[in-house]
């Protein structure tokens, strides 16, 4: 087969099985399999494909097919212009937060010197907290989460990205582990209620429950992460929230009750209220 037609097979292949995207899926998962950028596919469509190039992509074609994530299976995932190892130890993370991080950044632009302090609650693989180290150089970023399979994904990133001794990890629940008062609590915690767990979707199972579920409503993390920040912001600090669909508005007014001024609320692309964000002292 030649590269065009296996590309034209996957495709109809992923969309049977109701792959979103399936050329794109298909096309990643060619080029990975044969070493390739996906703009150099385009330049081989006549060439014919041998058997040990076939075997790999069938193995990765097959798993896709069975909902497993096309960023599990290439290993990497593009986050704010980096390419960061990703595997079934964190979530995958999604462009809603490479928005959170962009506001962020404009927000606190101009700020970030030496006694610059932010904190990534729940950092998962450790993109926003590498994110923002890489775009505040000279601040201190410092990063938590509960599992270790996280953090060691969070760490593997730093070393890639050659910001290991621009980050602090630490290992446990919320604040707990910091003793520092920061200028920036940024937080995208598990929000999905866990009465929906059976409406997801595949993919999105396969990422660890423990970064998905938070409780009944699925808000109690991102609660206690605002009754707790106070504590942990210097003056005039920002809490910044990542929030699920429908829980911004409550959140809001839960934050004013704890004495945060200058509550602000903010859409997504796709026009979801999502992000959260407050000033304290």
């Amino acid at each position: 087969m030649t590269v065009l037609e296996v590309l034209q097979s996957t495709t109809a292949y992923f969309a049977k099985r109701k792959i979103e995207t399936p050329r794109l899926n298909a096309e990643h998962l060619l080029a990975h399999a044969l070493s390739r950028k996906r703009i150099e596919l385009y330049l081989e469509f006549e060439r014919e494909l041998s058997e040990s190039e076939l075997a790999p992509l069938r193995d990765l074609v097959r798993r896709r097919g069975q909902g497993e994530p096309l960023q599990h299976l290439l290993g990497t995932v593009e986050f704010c212009g980096r390419v960061f190892a990703c595997d079934k130890r964190a979530l995958v993370p999604r462009p809603e937060t490479e928005e959170l991080v962009e506001l962020v950044i404009s927000k606190e632009s101009g700020k970030g010197g030496k006694d610059y302090k932010l904190v990534d609650v729940g950092t998962g693989s450790g993109v926003i907290a590498l994110s923002l180290a890489a775009n505040f150089p000279d601040a201190e970023v410092h990063a938590v989460d509960v599992s270790d399979d996280a953090l060691s994904l969070a760490r593997e990133n730093a070393e890639r990205l050659g910001l290991a001794a621009r980050v602090t990890f630490h290992r446990g629940d919320l604040l707990a582990p910091t003793d520092s008062a920061f200028d920036v609590i940024i937080a995208n915690l598990p929000y999905v209620p866990s009465s929906e767990r059976a409406s997801l979707a595949r993919e999105v199972l396969h990422d660890p429950h423990i970064a998905l579920f938070a409780g009944e409503r699925g808000d109690e993390l991102i609660r206690r992460l605002i009754e707790a920040a106070p504590s942990h912001l210097r003056p005039g600090g920002m809490l910044a929230l990542e929030t699920g669909i429908g829980q911004a508005e409550l959140l809001a007014e839960f934050a004013a009750e704890q004495k945060f001024r200058d509550i602000e609320k903010r859409r997504d692309f796709a026009g979801v209220i999502r992000f959260l964000f407050a000033r304290y002292g």
